[in-house]
Formats: C-alpha cells, structure tokens, sequence
C-alpha cells in the first residue's frame, strides 16, 4: 500500500490548519488593529455597572490595567484584592484600574462590587463586543497599558502580587 496518500492528506491538514491559525490571530481590534504587546489599546467605552458613561480615552496620560473579570471567575474573584490594594498603593501614579464586565449579568457584579468595596469602574460588556476587540481568551484577563495608551504586558489568568509588580513597571511613570 503506498503511503503517498497518507501523507497528502497530513500536509493538506498541516497546511489548512496553519491557515485558520493565521485568520484567527490576525483578527483585527475594534480599531481595526492588533491587539499585542506594543500596539495601542483598542477603543474602551461603554455604561458602567452604576449607570455612569466611560471612555478608556478619560484617561489618557494615566498607567492603567484593563481587567476583563466576572463573579462566576472564581480566580477573579481572588484577585479582586490585590487589584484594590494595588489601586491604592500606586494612587499616587495616577494609576488607574477599569473592570469589564464579560459572560456574567450585571446584578451578582453589581454584589460583588458593593460587597468587597472597588472603586474604580466596570464596563458592561453585553454583546461582548469589548471581549472580542481586546482578543480575550480567558477570564480574568488583564492589559497593563503606559499613560500614551499602549498595551505594554498582557496576562491570561489570575494577577498575583509578583506579576502585578513586574508588569506595572513596564507602564509605572
């Protein structure tokens, strides 16, 4: 039996699988960008969990992390302290913290926000349209992005004291 066939039929799999993985990564931003480490964040606005309008642009000039988090996240949930000491401890930076809300309603969040007492904004993310902008592949998942607006670190999975730390340097004034 030859194995000709076979191993066609392997470099055709080969070959259109490179091919989705390139379309999938080369999804663009809602700014028609990519979103990596280097490139502009994209454009971030919407009503907040308390009804307030937001633009991620208010900010300009300021460090800040773009959390996309929910209370169904159990390591969101456990990250959601460090985020709030974090918050404080580089207030002096003018750092800045900005939720999205994604694949959980408002209410349990807005529960969750009164009970563990954040302060800082969370962006409805309804049709998960920010979700799909910002290429989110897991909740939580966080953008550290320089006072020009410039993702300068992204990080899938749960911050931790160290990876705060590490990362905020990259975009810290």
């Amino acid at each position: 039996m030859s194995r000709r066939p076979i191993v066609l039929a392997l470099a055709l799999a080969v070959v259109t699988t490179a091919a989705i993985l390139l379309l999938v990564g080369a999804r663009p931003g809602a700014d028609g960008g990519h979103v990596a480490v280097g490139s502009q964040a994209p454009a971030l606005s919407g009503t907040t969990l308390d009804g307030s309008t937001f633009d991620l642009a208010s900010l300009a000039g300021h460090p800040v992390l773009v959390n996309f988090w929910g209370p169904s996240c159990v390591p969101c949930r456990e990250e959601f302290p460090l985020l709030k000491s974090k918050l404080a401890e580089h207030a002096a930076d003018g750092f800045a913290v900005v939720g999205v809300l994604t694949d959980d309603p408002p209410d349990p969040a807005r529960a969750f926000v009164a009970q563990y007492g954040a302060t800082w904004p969370t962006v409805l993310d309804p049709d998960q349209a920010l979700k799909a902008a910002y290429r989110v592949a897991a909740r939580p998942q966080s953008y550290f992005v320089d006072a020009s607006g410039v993702v300068r670190s992204i990080q899938i999975g749960q911050v931790t004291d160290a990876d705060f730390e590490r990362q905020y340097q990259r975009i810290a004034p």
